[in-house]
């Protein structure tokens, strides 16, 4: 089974990719892609065509994402949130299937410690799928936890 993980942002969106089978994972891509935050349109299409990209190279079952749990800031909430948007009508156009998960699950699920650091999830994560070198930058280190944590959670429903 092949997941992608994704940490949604409003100009970074990290992304991971993992293989999940017999219990065992394999890390099969990561990184970010990356909006100006100037021109909301034009990040629009341009997220959408990178994610489109990446869901046709590696075909995955089922995508994780992190659910939007708190913002202080009103702001900062809502252009998330418009992205998050982009991010799922394009999982929806590609029949993805959509697990979300808040940043307590993701924690819990990587480290089964719910209030872990960055630090300590990165170097779960990196045990998890024998990566030797840190995860950088942070958003796809995170979305390599988002996916893990959604080969650990994924049922599919029976047919």
């Amino acid at each position: 089974m092949r997941i992608i993980g994704i940490d949604p942002g409003s100009t970074i969106i990290g992304y991971g990719l993992v293989e999940y089978n017999n219990s065992k994972f394999t890390c099969l891509d990561y990184g970010t892609i990356t909006n100006t935050g100037k021109d909301k349109s034009h990040d629009y299409r341009s997220t959408e065509k990178r994610l489109a990209q990446i869901l046709e190279k590696y075909n995955p079952d089922v995508a994780a994402i992190e659910r939007l749990f708190f913002f202080s800031n009103q702001k900062t909430a809502l252009t998330v949130s418009e992205m998050r948007g982009v991010l799922f009508l394009t999982l929806a156009k590609a029949k993805i299937p959509i697990l979300e998960f808040t940043p307590l699950e993701i924690k819990q699920g990587v480290t089964s410690y719910g209030r872990a650091n960055k630090v300590q999830v990165e170097k779960m994560v990196r045990i998890i799928l024998n990566i030797v070198t840190p995860i950088k930058p942070d958003d796809a280190a995170d979305a390599l936890a988002i996916a893990i944590c959604g080969a650990n959670n994924y049922t599919p429903l029976i047919k």
